[in-house]
């Protein structure tokens, strides 16, 4: 067991799970967390989720990882203390911690609650906090986190699949409240592209607004799934020319969650004119963007990533408002790995929780 020595105004000893190098191996690990400050919030962590970023930066894909590295942002709990400035939260209250740590707070973006793209972001886990001290995330037993970074978890949502929505939840929900696809919108045809930890959420939104929702994707086997259990009106197996050629100029929204590389000029195709594609994927090589899809149906491609603070609550009150959680399947620390071989094979439906709290036993 690894044992980090930790920031000096860190004396609190937390006991987590790490990888320590590129094998992306999770082991234990002990290490501090600050002590709770005026504006933090300490929180006993009871769930986390896996996200597919967890097995990036285990490995190293992106090149960035600072090790040892404790993932996860995908983080609920009870607070268990609270610090004299966090007068919105109280000990014993239900909460969630997303992929946000710190921001500057002053800038035009942090101002107008959408932190998540201000240039001094710093992420909950293999981050760096105010104090110069790494971030470390929720696969662990407790957190210390900022209060503006803390949201509140409805006490009608399962605190265990209400998890993901931590990170699946809001990435996906914020470009359908970008698009004006929220239920106060007019009926949209939508397509969402990938049905996995991302897309499966998303269709759950899509049809709670009222949408016409079609899956996108290159699994035929997965149609059943998407029409009976996830509610999608329709499904189009993108390797199939016919069934693309059906589809043709058809959509006024598609939403784009797959992580692999693929081109995006079948998937434009699809959209009527002045339609728009948005990406939340992140494949690790770049995507093939044709020009005459975009430019003889005046289409729109766009990115998102996650949403702010003040987002983040209103998706999850969205979700308790019509019974929106995560699919999710349950792991024990010791399981981690496993879980995560599993992630990169996209062997999952369609999102691995830890249940941090309950009884463990060593990896």
């Amino acid at each position: 067991m690894a044992l980090d020595i930790g920031t000096p105004n860190h004396t609190q000893v937390v006991s987590g799970w790490a990888a320590h190098d590129e094998s992306g191996t999770i082991k234990p690990f002990i290490f501090k967390r600050r002590e709770n400050g005026v504006d933090d919030v300490t929180i006993k962590i009871l769930y986390c989720g896996m996200c597919h970023t967890d097995l990036h930066y285990t490995k190293n894909d992106w090149g960035m990882t600072m090790y040892p590295v404790v993932p996860g942002h995908e983080i609920t709990g009870l607070i268990t203390k609270v610090g004299k400035n966090a007068k919105e939260f109280k000990v014993g209250d239900r909460v969630g911690v997303g992929c946000l740590a710190a921001s500057c707070l002053d800038c035009d973006y942090c101002k107008d609650s959408q932190e998540n793209y201000c240039e001094k972001l710093q992420f909950t886990y293999n981050g760096i906090f105010w104090d110069g001290s790494v971030t470390y995330g929720g696969y662990s037993k407790m957190l210390v986190a900022d209060r503006r970074y803390v949201v509140h978890v409805p006490e009608s949502l399962a605190l265990d699949a209400a998890a993901p929505l931590l990170c699946a939840g809001i990435t996906v929900f914020t470009p359908l409240k970008d698009n004006n696809l929220l239920e106060q919108g007019p009926r949209k045809k939508i397509g969402v592209v990938g049905l996995g930890g991302l897309g499966h959420v998303a269709v759950k939104f899509g049809k709670a607004f009222g949408h016409q929702v079609t899956v996108i994707s290159t699994s035929p086997a997965k149609e059943n799934e998407a029409k009976l259990r996830l509610g999608a009106d329709d499904f189009i197996v993108s390797t199939d020319p016919q069934q693309m050629q059906a589809g043709r100029r058809s959509f006024d929204f598609i939403l784009d969650t797959v992580s692999a590389t693929h081109s995006l000029g079948p998937i434009l195709e699809l959209l009527k004119v002045n339609g728009t594609l948005s990406i939340v994927g992140a494949p690790d090589k770049p995507m093939d963007l044709p020009a005459f899809p975009l430019i003889f149906g005046k289409r729109t491609v766009k990115g998102s990533i996650i949403g702010g603070i003040k987002e983040t609550q209103e998706m999850l009150n969205v979700c308790a408002k019509y019974n929106i959680t995560c699919d999710v399947e349950m792991v024990k620390p010791h399981q981690i790995n496993e879980a995560l071989d599993r992630l990169a094979r996209n062997d999952v439906r369609y999102r691995f929780v830890i249940d941090i709290a309950g009884p463990t036993s060593s990896l």
